[in-house]
């Protein structure tokens, strides 16, 4: 019966992308009316609808872009709101995209009984089973140690009595593994720009997080055998190290000499600094210095790595880092003239190659015209009505300050990006792969003029 409900003919009658739009839609139903509750509100009465309903959707896509101060705004039982359903949506996005990709493209690598059950066009409700118990392992380990460490951090460092210490320890691990970036802080945390336990606790828990349950399950068997790897995970794992570089290089080269975000830091804080800020694009959304006092061209490099995102099957967005990879290496042999395109001695099929094309335009374009609503509603510079695009495309939450003040119609198009973001890569990769079909004639062959 299980086999059955899950097979890929049942699939083709009941689209996969129904169940991740529909899920995602009634979690963020669902927290918007508990934020509507008065008990949710510090204040007076009940929070605006358009609050509430912003908050729920920034949460549950764990971007991280809010309209209103979070530990100022919200009471105890609204920030545990929050925090439900950031866990709610990274764990979700997380299992969703392990298994439709794992029903649907079969190379993903997941291991054993899985990958015998994939072979043979079948899930089983113990495949499923499987999958959810791996993903509930591994976000709630790693969750638990950056908890334990922020906690310790706080309460010996900063005085905070052990029980808030304990709440914010938990609150900002979740957070931060889901890529969320939402703080229980006023300046997010500007406060502990010095503080390499930390930033680095945090940052290590987003790369973590952003890397994909596909990688952290193949590593957890063959971590120190990367012979062993798959195309997938070397793929992930390799260009998520060069965007981590540039994305540190880039807040060394534009900021470093920037009086109003690392002028008063000493160099041991100011290469910390870069390196937290160069993790955040991946689409995290903390901060740790005045994001609005950026210089444009950290702004622009930032845009494009949120763009790029963190990996498949993850709690981050963005288009992947494994379509942004595809993409170059496209190009990287059609400038050398080769007839087909081949990484760590794999070759590329054309389908891959034109599903990243297609997600990537379509990323691209959702950003340019999110930017260009911004524009129209509201009094903003290009800088920051991209950065701010992109920033909800790619669920990061980075903010350049100007979401609070926007326009309801900038404020809706920010929600409507971060919905996309959220559930449009995935929901596109499964169409692309079940629209898939055999042609039994071809037309004749001409080429346009290119360039």
């Amino acid at each position: 019966m299980a086999a059955t409900l899950l097979s890929p003919r049942r699939l083709r009658l009941r689209h996969p992308a129904q169940f991740v739009v529909a899920g995602f839609a009634t979690t963020i139903a669902i927290g918007t009316l508990l934020l509507l509750l008065p008990v949710s509100a510090a204040g007076p009465g009940r929070a605006p609808f358009l609050v509430a309903v912003f908050t729920a959707t920034s949460a549950t896509c764990v971007t991280g872009l809010i309209v209103v101060d979070t530990p100022v705004y919200w009471t105890g039982f609204g920030e545990t709101v929050i925090l439900v359903l950031i866990q709610v949506g990274g764990f979700g996005i997380m299992t969703v995209g392990s298994l439709i990709g794992l029903l649907l493209s079969r190379r993903i690598g997941l291991r054993q009984r899985m990958t015998a059950q994939a072979e043979r066009n079948a899930l089983e409700l113990g495949g499923v089973r499987e999958v959810l118990l791996r993903v509930a392992g591994f976000s709630l380990a790693f969750e638990a140690l950056a908890a334990v460490i922020i906690t310790l951090r706080l309460w010996t460092a900063y005085d905070e009595p052990i029980g808030r210490a304990a709440r914010n320890g938990i609150f900002h691990a979740v957070s931060a593994f889901n890529n969320a970036g939402f703080s229980l802080y006023s300046d997010n945390l500007i406060g502990f720009v010095s503080d390499p336990w930390i930033c680095l606790t945090i940052a290590f828990a987003i790369i973590l997080g952003g890397i994909g349950f596909p990688v952290l399950n193949e590593l957890k068997g063959n971590l120190h055998d990367p012979t062993r790897w798959s195309l997938h995970t070397k793929l992930t794992l390799a260009t998520t190290g060069v965007l981590l570089v540039v994305g540190t290089l880039a807040f060394i080269a534009f900021e470093w000499t920037n009086p109003a975000t690392f002028g008063d830091l000493d160099t041991a804080d100011s290469l910390l600094a870069s390196f937290f800020q160069g993790v955040q694009p991946r689409t995290a959304g903390f901060n740790s210095v005045d994001t609005s006092a950026l210089n444009e061209s950290t702004l622009l490099v930032s845009s494009a790595l949120m763009l790029i995102g963190a990996g498949s099957a993850s709690t981050g967005g963005g288009i992947k880092v494994t379509t942004f990879a595809l993409l170059a290496f496209v190009i990287w042999s059609e400038t050398r003239g080769d007839p087909e395109v081949s990484l760590f001695g794999r070759r590329m099929p054309s389908t891959a190659q034109r599903q990243a094309l297609s997600v990537a335009l379509l990323g691209l374009g959702a950003g340019v015209i999110g930017t260009f609503v911004l524009l129209s509603v509201a009094d903003v510079g290009m800088g920051s009505a991209l950065y701010e695009s992109f920033s909800a495309f790619g669920t990061v939450g980075l903010s350049t300050g100007i979401t609070p003040a926007l326009p309801e119609l900038g404020q809706l198009a920010l929600m409507g990006l971060m919905f996309l973001g959220r559930v449009g890569p995935i929901t596109l990769f499964a169409a692309l792969v079940l629209r898939q079909r055999q042609r039994l004639y071809r037309f004749p062959e001409e080429r346009p003029i290119i360039g």
